[in-house]
């Protein structure tokens, strides 16, 4: 009988992780041939500052695509969250509470709204949260015409204060990957969340309530958008009801897909997103150092992304292609 020996292979995280490496060297190259310094202070921090409102995003939609679901209003529900945070507010420090309470459960709403009409609706979910999206815009273009409400000294803290080069935003969004890593791998929720994305008929036969878990999954997801507004509302100082112009969903969409996330669900987590997340953040920070065109920033990041996911693709065809079929290894 003859075994083959096969090399053992990285795991995609480890994968990521490694290419965030790459990154972060070639990146450090470049900057430093134009007579930068990539990891000065400034640029540090500018990095980590990009992590934050597109790390909250992203953890929230990492669980959708789990459960082969999407969120397209996610940026729809930051702008609305950062309105509802400000003017819950208006300037008083002690209102602050009761502005993040509101915050998160105007959020959770969402999200629940969007996971109950793709659960027990049928409704396919581009076009669920699509329509939520375009629901939130029309009322923030209807009822606000610019900035409103006021954010208190206190909480814009949470939008610019550092410890060392670290923004406290960035330490906040670690804290809720690390729940949501914890949620993942150690809840019968999370487990099922994993099994509703591989096969929802097989979960479903097995016990597994399918409707709830992808519920569950679309209302942590408006929160954490919710979590993103709140940041937006201590950055401007205000509620900025035009924020969803600058399509945060796509880079969420795009750091999960970066982490290694498959969109058919099943298959990836919240590590390799947080990953994925500091990828696009050197990217622009470099490319800002580098002053790159805005143009030609968006092909690049655009052709990062693509090859990132050949690279997993074909990782996956090679792994499905190396497995033993049952006549392999018999005495002949």
């Amino acid at each position: 009988m003859t075994q083959r020996l096969q090399r053992p292979r990285l795991g995609t995280t480890a994968l990521i992780y490694l290419a965030l490496a790459g990154v972060l060297l070639i990146g450090g190259i470049a900057v430093a041939a134009d007579g930068g310094n990539l990891f000065a202070t400034a640029n540090l921090v500018d990095m980590l500052t990009r992590t934050s409102l597109t790390g909250f995003l992203a953890i929230g939609m990492t669980l959708v695509i789990l459960c082969r679901s999407l969120d397209l209003s996610v940026g729809y529900t930051a702008a609305l969250s950062s309105l509802v945070a400000a003017t819950t507010m208006d300037g008083n420090p002690a209102n602050v509470p009761l502005a993040i309470a509101a915050v998160l459960l105007v959020s959770g709403l969402v999200g629940a709204f969007n996971g109950a009409v793709t659960a027990y609706l049928g409704v396919n979910p581009f076009i669920t949260t699509l329509g939520t999206g375009l629901i939130i815009k029309g009322y923030l273009d209807t009822q606000y015409k610019g900035p409103a409400g006021d954010v208190p000294a206190v909480f814009q803290q949470f939008g610019y204060t550092r410890i060392g080069p670290v923004p406290v935003s960035a330490l906040v969004m670690l804290i809720v990957a690390a729940a949501a890593i914890w949620f993942l791998r150690s809840t019968r929720t999370g487990h099922h969340m994993y099994a509703v994305g591989g096969d929802v008929d097989v979960a479903r036969m097995s016990g597994i309530r399918t409707g709830r878990t992808l519920l569950v999954a679309h209302v942590l997801c408006g929160m954490t958008a919710g979590a993103a507004g709140l940041l937006l509302a201590a950055r401007f100082g205000t509620g900025s009801a035009e924020a969803y112009t600058n399509l945060y969903e796509l880079d969420a969409i795009a750091a999960v897909v970066l982490g290694g996330t498959l969109l058919l669900g099943g298959k990836g987590g919240v590590a390799g997103t947080v990953a994925g997340v500091a990828i696009l953040a050197v990217l622009d920070t470099v490319f800002n150092v580098l002053q790159i065109d805005p143009f030609a920033k968006d092909v690049l990041r655009g052709a990062v992304i693509i090859a990132a996911v050949a690279i997993y693709a074909r990782r996956q065809l090679d792994r499905h292609a190396r497995r033993p079929r049952f006549a392999e290894g018999r005495a002949s």
